[in-house]
């Protein structure tokens, strides 16, 4: 079974930066795709970000230019670098990875809140 522990979140005013962080318990090579997602109060989870064990990496329209979503494999960990907040951009914020075997595994979440 597969762990996925992030830290990262908080409350920001809007304008400001946080980068969240996503720590595999096994090696991130056996993640065929890497991805955060969001979810607002009231709205479906979305993809915001995601990265292929490649290194091609995704965008929701919404935060692109702002986000940027990078890995340390040494560490097992990826990242969500979000730059230029926004209000909009509140939500709980989730990991999730696919192994190449199709298994999809969830991080618990980690609230960002972000003031206008």
């Amino acid at each position: 079974q597969v762990q996925l522990v992030e830290s990262g979140g908080g409350l920001v005013q809007a304008g400001g930066s946080l980068r969240l962080s996503c720590a595999a318990s096994r090696t991130i090579f056996s993640f065929k795709v890497m991805g955060w997602y969001r979810q607002a109060p009231g709205n479906q989870r979305e993809l915001v970000a995601s990265m292929t064990t490649g290194g091609s990496t995704e965008y929701a329209d919404s935060v692109k230019g702002r986000f940027t979503i990078s890995r340390d494999n040494a560490k097992n960990t990826v990242y969500l670098q979000m730059n230029s907040l926004k209000s909009e951009d509140t939500g709980v914020y989730y990991c999730n990875f696919q192994s190449t075997w199709g298994n999809i595994y969830w991080g618990q979440g980690t609230q960002v809140t972000v003031s206008s």
